[in-house]
């Protein structure tokens, strides 16, 4: 049962107002009853809500967690950063709101200007993300999920994934692959700019160009007859393709499927390599090699850069986790005819 604040008044035998009293500061109170109302509350274990402990702190101890769930973005993967901010957040004894709108310049300020929260944490960002001068005014600390393309003067982390889409590539290199393609993400999502998108485009053809090797990139809806017509295409344009890249999570096995249902036959004609979370490659039907999104380890590094700026910390303007690529069942030597 959850304990009121009545119930400590009842317990230290004064007035609801006297423990709001002892919990703000607002007004002065005997070191006698104080201590009465701090042992009621040990005792009870009572935890004041964020109103409470805003009074005594001047701080809401809420975060923001603004992540607009706009089209193309793969939600299931976005809620897992969503609860690893939400658990690190509480190991530190913050609560979050959670802003799936379309936050643009106005609701960053409407937020910050509210006294609602201490600080912000903004995912989605796109390369030239109309947020950023916003975030660079308010008076409170932010940390972006992602990298635009000026990022000087913000705090950003994220899974380095220009370099994500060079370590899928060298993998296939290594294994002899020398035609190769990246099945992308949702066309819209690389209107917008969004930046994991592109980096890893951008990483993807650096490495195919670096070894000589022939690529393409081709954007795909998040369906699985988008799926099948990327594989319709690539086969009839691209005869001589032996290796894909896969960074769009809703298709993957449908894409394999694909594949297969055109008589490919994975690895042994084709090698599938991909950049999504490790679980969701690992309990494929055909286990996928794979490039992981560490949204637990993101998320709490976030967090973690959030409680130091609030406390005055310095902390560095770029953190980048390197990739780690685990080796599967979908990727093996490419067949020499």
């Amino acid at each position: 049962m959850m304990v009121k604040i009545t119930d400590v008044a009842r317990h230290a035998g004064v007035s609801p107002s006297t423990v709001s009293y002892a919990l703000s500061g607002k007004r002065p109170i005997s070191e006698e009853t104080r201590q009465r109302v701090e042992e009621a509350i040990r005792l009870l274990g009572y935890r004041p809500h964020a109103g409470a402990r805003a009074l005594a702190s001047s701080r809401s101890n809420v975060l923001a967690l603004v992540v607009p769930l706009r089209a193309g973005i793969h939600v299931p993967v976005v809620m897992q950063f969503a609860v690893s901010v939400v658990t690190a957040a509480r190991a530190h004894d913050h609560d979050v709101l959670l802003l799936t709108q379309e936050e643009g310049e106005d609701g960053l300020r409407r937020v910050a200007d509210t006294a609602l929260v201490d600080a912000l944490i903004v995912m989605d960002v796109q390369l030239q993300d109309p947020r950023l001068p916003e975030l660079r005014a308010l008076d409170r600390p932010s940390v972006l999920i992602g990298f635009p393309a000026e990022p000087a003067g913000l705090t950003c982390i994220d899974l380095d994934f220009r370099a994500a889409g060079e370590v899928c590539v060298e993998h296939l290199v290594r294994l002899g692959h020398r035609v190769v393609a990246l099945v992308g993400s949702p066309p819209e999502v690389y209107a917008r700019e969004t930046g994991f998108a592109q980096r890893v485009a951008q990483g993807f053809t650096a490495a195919a160009t670096r070894h000589g090797l022939s690529s393409s990139v081709h954007p795909c809806e998040a369906t699985p007859d988008a799926a099948r017509a990327v594989a319709e295409q690539l086969l009839r344009e691209r005869p001589a393709l032996t290796g894909v890249v896969v960074h769009n999570e809703a298709i993957l096995e449908p894409l394999i499927d694909a594949f297969e249902g055109l008589g490919l036959r994975v690895p042994s004609d084709l090698s599938v390599t991909a950049i999504c979370p490790n679980e969701l490659a690992g309990r494929a039907r055909l286990p996928v090699t794979s490039v992981d999104v560490p949204s637990a380890e993101v998320g709490a590094g976030a967090v973690e850069l959030l409680m130091k700026k609030l406390g005055g910390a310095g902390v560095p303007e770029a953190t980048l986790l390197a990739p780690r690529l685990t080796e599967r069942a979908s990727t093996g030597r490419r067949s020499v005819a």
